[in-house]
C-alpha cells in the first residue's frame, strides 16, 4: 500500500469526488462516444468527443480534493473530452481491479503502483504499451527511480505520479517523555525505544491489522535489513521464501510482537478509518507508525495530525545483517492505460505531471517529486529527508503485495499478519509464502 498514497499504496477510506464519480458497474472500456466505438481514436486535440474512464485511489486528502481540479483543468483546457472518475479505497480497488483483470475488462486509466500486479495485467493483454508514445517524453523529463516499476523488458507501460519510501514516522514529545534522545539507528536500539515506551505509558506503535498490509512492511525490511536486496530479488525469481534471511525477519517481527507495543484493539482497526492507525497516530495516542511518504497528510485527515512534534527516521539496521540502510523499502503510484485506450489519455497522464500541476502535487504535502529537478519545492523539512533518502538509495524495494504476482503478495499479507497475532511461526510463514509462490 498501499498508501497513495497512496496513499498507497494504501497507500489507501471511501469518499467520493463530487461531480466526477460514477457508478462502478459498468466503468470500464468506455474510451470513446459513439463515433469511435472502437475507442481508439480521439486524442486530446481531435474533434471527436471522447470520454474517458479513471480509477484512482484519492480517498483522502489531498488527492480527495487536487486530482479533481486536475481533471477539470485537463476537460477545460479539452472540451472534447470528459472524465468519468471512480474512487474507490486502496483495498477495495485492489479487489475490483483483480476481478477486472479476470474479466478482461479495465478502465481507460486506471491507479497502478506497478510490479507484479501490472506485469499480470501486461501478460494477459490487457495493457497498453506506452514506449512509442511516452517513453522519450518519460525518460527526458521523470526521474529513473519513480519510472522503474513500471518498465518490463525495455517497455514503459505507466507514468508515475508519486514516488517514495516507508519509514518511521514518531512523535518527539512522546518521545522525549520516554527519555528517548535520538531515533534508534539499530534494531537492538528500536526494541529498547519500544520498552521506554512502554515504560512511560505511551503506546509505542500504531497498526492498522485489519487491513494487513501495514504489518507487511515490518517483515519486508527487516528481509532486506538482514538479507540484503539480493535476498529478496533471489526468492522472488526461485519462488522460495524459506531463507534464512525471510526466517530471523520472521524471528525479529516475532520479538516485536511479543512486546505487545501496538495500540488495543489493532487487529479490527483499518489504516485510515475512524480510530484506525492514522487517526491513532495523528491524535498524539502512539509514539511511531511505519508508513510511506503519504502518512502525515493521512494522519492529518484522520486524526488532527502532531505538527511539528511529527518526526522521520528511516528504518533501522539489524546488527549482523547483510543489508545497507540505504537500501529503501516503498513506491509510490503511477496511471496505466487499457490496450486500445484513446491516445487523450496518453495526453491526460502527461498533464497530470505537468509542471503547473507537479508543483501543486509536491505542495500539498501528500506527493513526492517525479519530475527531475523539482525536489526544491519542497520546504516540509521531513519531507526532504523521504526525498533525499530515496535520491541517495543505493537499492530499491517495492511494496511485496505489488511487487510479487497479487496471490503471492496477498499471502504475504495474510501470514504476517497472522505471525504478528502469534497465529503462525516464522518458519510457517515463509513456508506458506513459498508454497503459495511456487503454485503460481
Amino acid at each position: 500500500m498501499g498508501t497513495e498514497p497512496l496513499s498507497r499504496r494504501s497507500f489507501l477510506a471511501a469518499a467520493g469526488l463530487t461531480g466526477l464519480s460514477v457508478p462502478l458497474l459498468g466503468a470500464c472500456g468506455g474510451g470513446s462516444d459513439d463515433s469511435d466505438p472502437g475507442g481508439s481514436g480521439g486524442s486530446a486535440g481531435s474533434s471527436k468527443k471522447v470520454t474517458l474512464e479513471w480509477w484512482n485511489i484519492a480517498t483522502t486528502e489531498p488527492g480527495k480534493s487536487l486530482f479533481p481540479q486536475i481533471a477539470s483543468a485537463f476537460m477545460a483546457a479539452n472540451p472534447n473530452v470528459t472524465i468519468k472518475t471512480t474512487v474507490l479505497e486502496n483495498e477495495a480497488f485492489k479487489a475490483k481491479m483483480t476481478a477486472q483483470t479476470s474479466s478482461g475488462k479495465l478502465p481507460d486509466i486506471f491507479h497502478t503502483w506497478g510490479g507484479g500486479v501490472l506485469k499480470q495485467q501486461i501478460d494477459a493483454g490487457l495493457v497498453q504499451d506506452l514506449t512509442a508514445k511516452a517513453s522519450s517524453w518519460a525518460t527526458s523529463t521523470l526521474s529513473a527511480t519513480s519510472l522503474n516499476p513500471y518498465q518490463f523488458d525495455g517497455k514503459l507501460y505507466a507514468i508515475p505520479f508519486d514516488i517514495g519510501m516507508v519509514g518511521f514516522w514518531y512523535n518527539k514529545k512522546l518521545f522525549a517523555k520516554a527519555g528517548i534522545t535520538a531515533p534508534p539507528a539499530t534494531w537492538s536500539a528500536y526494541i529498547d525505544a519500544v520498552k521506554k515506551l512502554k515504560a512511560a505509558g505511551v503506546t509505542p506503535i500504531a497498526l492498522a491489522g485489519k487491513d494487513k498490509w501495514p504489518g507487511m512492511y515490518y517483515w519486508a525490511y527487516l528481509a532486506l535489513r538482514v538479507g540484503g536486496l539480493p535476498a529478496l530479488q533471489q526468492a522472488q525469481s526461485s519462488n522460495d521464501f524459506t531463507g534464512p534471511a525471510f526466517v530471523q525477519a520472521g524471528q525479529h517481527l516475532k520479538e516485536l510482537s511479543d512486546l505487545a507495543p501496538f495500540q488495543q484493539g489493532y487487529q479490527g482497526a483499518a489504516y485510515d478509518a475512524p480510530g484506525g492507525q492514522a487517526a491513532t497516530m495523528g491524535s498524539g495516542k502512539a509514539g511511531m507508525e511505519l508508513m510511506g511518504q503519504w502518512g502525515p497528510e493521512v494522519e492529518k485527515a484522520a486524526g488532527k495530525g502532531i505538527g511539528s512534534d511529527l518526526g522521520f527516521f528511516p528504518f533501522p539496521a539489524v546488527e549482523g545483517g547483510q543489508g545497507k540502510v540505504t537500501e529503501v523499502f516503498g513506491g509510490g503510484g503511477g496511471h496505466a492505460l487499457r490496450k486500445g485506450a484513446p491516445d487523450a489519455a496518453i495526453d491526460f497522464l502527461k498533464f497530470f505531471v505537468n509542471a503547473e500541476n507537479e508543483h501543486k502535487l509536491i505542495a500539498s504535502n501528500g506527493y513526492l517529486p517525479v519530475v527531475k529537478g523539482t525536489e526544491s519545492q519542497i520546504t516540509d523539512p521531513n519531507r526532504k529527508i523521504v526525498a533525499s533518502t530515496v535520491a541517495g538509495a543505493t537499492g530499491f524495494q517495492l511494496f511485496l503485495d505489488q511487487a510479487f504476482p497479487p496471490a503471492v503478495g496477498q499471502e504475504v499479507n495474510d501470514s504476517v499478519i497472522d505471525l504478528i497475532a502469534g497465529k503462525k511461526t516464522p518458519e510457517q510463514v515463509t513456508q506458506q509464502i513459498t508454497k503459495t509462490a511456487k503454485s503460481q
